[in-house]
């Protein structure tokens, strides 16, 4: 089985020596599964454990793990090829949306051109344009968007360039699907957040300093049974603990064991959700794929208007037989073009009107923290009588894969035995 990626990033973060602890913390991983990831990752990657008189365990990895394991795995070999492959395909199926876009309106509008100028050179000019349609024709200028000249007559554009990454092709397809889930990591974010406030505290917590953070927790008669914890103290192996006056407090042996000293984390007083963006597209760049999707539409009902009978397309065939063969396709292309877009901002309102709702939900626990009563100031009190940071230097070991400390303290008595009773001798001989 391949080595979990959570647990390789996070102990190349730490500076490859590490605790159980210090992984599940810095991943946001259940402690059971990040046990059995580092031991699994220590065996294939080259680690060795080492022990502390208290029982603790570190273990500490080569630098280059990374290279070894990718030798020994196929898997993770095919993994890093098909990142680079798809980084490839990605883009350009990124960039085709707007290929197409600028293909389809060029077809049309050369079409619509055939047609006329056909039409034109074929009859009297009193009656030129009136079978196609041609008295109604008007192509719509908004082609000056590309203009060498565009950022000199309006500044302010070459702003909204700057503001903005994407180049033209990238900026459609931002227009038409938008930039991806903002909180596509929010579950890894919340549980590296508790698992931080968890750590900050000394590993002993109470429930009110963990809500803030939760999604959820039921009905305010439920949250004082704070079955919520449930799941936090299933994840990092945490213990309730109950006051004399009756309050639960809850600590997490696991978390208050580090294989070196760090700085406390800041944290935000509460878990807030990213809104939803519309595109990350500039202004200009919107007004530009709008626009095209708007020349595009209109100059596929034209198109159509021209093509309604057939005529055009079985007495000029080529292009115009073509356009006609996919017609329905370029119009469907032009209404989804400016319908996606469309559907997809009335769910992003109703989408953030939710994500509002919960951060102000989680913000409101988390003033109920910041002006604590007396009755909560007690209980996380009584929490720091089992607050403990215990870090494991070389200094405290006993054991070690690498090298047995016990066989070299053994040794070294021996060694000192045998030098004493050497001078021993020597001294009685004298």
């Amino acid at each position: 089985m391949a080595p979990n990626p959570a647990i390789m990033q996070a102990v190349e973060r730490l500076g490859y020596r590490v605790t159980v602890g210090d992984v599940a913390s810095q991943a946001g991983l259940n402690v059971e599964l990040a046990s059995a990831g580092l031991l699994a990752l220590a065996s294939d990657a080259g680690g060795h454990m080492q022990v502390a008189e208290s029982g603790d365990i570190v273990y500490l990895f080569p630098r280059n793990f990374r290279d070894i394991l990718r030798n020994k795995y196929l898997r993770l070999q095919l993994q890093e090829w098909w990142r680079k492959i798809w980084s490839v395909l990605f883009y350009i199926i990124r960039i085709s949306f707007g290929i197409l876009l600028i293909a389809s309106i060029a077809l049309i509008y050369i079409t619509i051109l055939v047609i006329i100028m056909s039409a034109n050179s074929d009859r009297d000019s009193g009656d030129r344009g009136s079978d196609f349609g041609g008295g109604f024709f008007y192509f719509p200028n908004l082609f000056w968007y590309f203009s060498p000249n565009y950022d000199t007559y309006y500044p302010e554009r070459q702003q909204e360039r700057r503001q903005s990454d994407l180049n033209f092709l990238e900026a459609v397809f931002s227009f038409l699907f938008g930039d991806g889930n903002p909180n596509a990591n929010l579950e890894k974010r919340r549980w590296r957040t508790i698992a931080a406030v968890i750590r900050n505290n000394k590993g002993a917590v109470v429930a009110e300093q963990i809500a803030p953070y939760l999604d959820d927790i039921g009905e305010t008669y439920q949250q004082e049974y704070e079955d919520y914890m449930l799941p936090v103290l299933t994840r990092f192996n945490g213990q309730p603990k109950v006051s004399p006056e009756g309050q639960i407090v809850y600590y997490f042996p696991d978390l208050q064991v580090s294989a070196a000293k760090k700085r406390d984390r800041s944290i935000s007083p509460y878990l807030e959700e990213l809104p939803w963006r519309f595109s990350a597209a500039s202004s200009g760049q919107i007004l530009l794929s709008a626009g095209l999707g708007v020349v595009n539409i209109v100059g596929a009902l034209i198109l159509g208007s021209l093509l309604r009978d057939g005529t055009a397309a079985a007495v000029l065939g080529g292009l115009v037989a073509f356009a006609q063969g996919i017609y329905w396709l370029l119009l469907a292309y032009g209404i989804g073009f400016l319908g996606i877009p469309l559907v997809r901002y009335f769910w992003i309102q109703w989408r953030n009107r939710k994500i509002t709702e919960r951060n102000r939900t989680r913000q409101a626990r988390a003033r109920v923290l910041a002006s604590a009563d007396t009755q909560l100031q007690q209980k996380i009190a009584y929490a720091g009588q089992f607050a403990a940071e215990k870090i494991v230097g070389k200094e405290d070991l006993v054991y070690s894969t690498e090298t047995d400390l016990l066989e070299q303290e053994v040794e070294r008595s021996d060694q000192i035995d045998a030098e004493w009773q050497k001078r021993l001798e020597e001294g009685s001989r004298e």
